[in-house]
């Protein structure tokens, strides 16, 4: 089994709410204002990381070899709303994104047994390490936009979402949930897979 985190979206292809996808990104705002409310200073919507607790964590890890639950528990909360949020957004669903846990969406952490699983020097260094994953990442955004672009079309003119538009969609966010989960919220040593299907 892999060490990473693990994220499930229920994705639906057919029957699709064609008014709201329509106007999907005028829907989506009340929650963005929301999501904005846990970045630093509360100003920069949907800032990288979401106000993630990454610093402290870093800390923890290296001075202590420990990773606090509280912060885990914390960024796990933060990083399945910003998931259901992207769901949302790429078209996944149309479930609105809640602002509580639900079946929907899951996102799940490896077990980092309070942080003795953890390299305490890793932490330091992953976010350099992680630099190629960052370059196909952005190829792989690249990529997802089209798709939405297509896939928005597809759902507006027929209400099905095309499985293939569905799987790359999934694929980025799975995706950007590793390298997240590796670089910066520090839950796992291995390092992620480059691929989509992973």
């Amino acid at each position: 089994m892999s060490n990473q985190i693990e994220t499930y979206i229920e994705i639906k292809l057919e029957n699709r709410d064609q008014v709201s996808v329509l106007f999907r990104y005028v829907l989506i705002v009340p929650v963005l204002i929301f999501a904005a409310a846990f970045t630093p200073g509360g100003g920069e919507a949907m800032s990288f990381g979401l106000g993630m607790l990454v610093f402290p964590v870093l800390l923890a890890i290296v001075f202590r070899g420990v990773y606090p639950s509280y912060a885990l528990r914390f960024n796990q909360a933060v990083l399945e709303l910003s998931t259901r949020i992207t769901a949302y957004a790429l078209l996944l669903n149309d479930n609105y994104p809640s602002i509580e846990p639900n079946s929907s969406v899951r996102v799940v952490f490896p077990d980092v047994e309070g942080g003795r699983k953890l390299n305490r020097l890793l932490p330091l260094v992953k976010w350099l390490l992680a630099i190629p994953l960052y370059i196909v990442g952005l190829l792989y955004t690249i990529y997802a936009l089209i798709m939405l672009i297509v896939g928005w079309f597809a759902v507006i003119f027929t209400k099905e979402m095309p499985q293939a538009v569905a799987e790359v969609l999934f694929g980025a966010t799975r995706f950007w949930n590793r390298v997240f989960g590796y670089a910066f919220l520090l839950v796992t040593d291995e390092y992620p897979s480059f691929s989509l299907n992973d």
